[in-house]
């Protein structure tokens, strides 16, 4: 299971960003597909996911509203849209993946893959 992620960079307050995740290596519409940032000093934390079958989604709650998580089946890439972002949305985004064979869950120990992380700088 492969999974890339790109387009973090930087953005001014209640500017917009969108990440993306490239997946290759396994059939993903058997996953959950989640996206989680890490801040300097702090433990990765959950975002955004999204049931890549059944297409439901979760979000944590500090981002409800301004972020949106979605999926394109022809590229097998999912999406985070970012809007209205903050300073304190600051941080390394990564995209995992966990079978959902599973319950969904947001630790970041339950999800099995990972791809490298994007930085999202927000100035203020």
């Amino acid at each position: 299971v492969q999974l890339q992620a790109s387009g973090g960079g930087l953005v001014q307050a209640g500017g917009s960003l969108r990440l993306s995740c490239a997946t290759s290596g396994r059939t993903f519409s058997r996953y959950y597909m989640g996206w989680f940032l890490q801040a300097p000093g702090k433990e990765r934390e959950f975002v955004a996911a999204l049931n890549w079958s059944s297409g439901t989604t979760y979000y944590a709650d500090s981002v409800k509203g301004r972020f949106t998580i979605s999926r394109d089946n022809a590229k097998n890439t999912v999406y985070l849209q970012m809007n209205s972002l903050k300073p304190e949305d600051t941080a390394v985004y990564y995209c995992a993946a966990r079978p959902s064979s599973f319950y969904f869950s947001t630790a970041s120990k339950d999800y099995n893959s990972w791809g490298r992380g994007t930085q999202v700088t927000v100035s203020s």
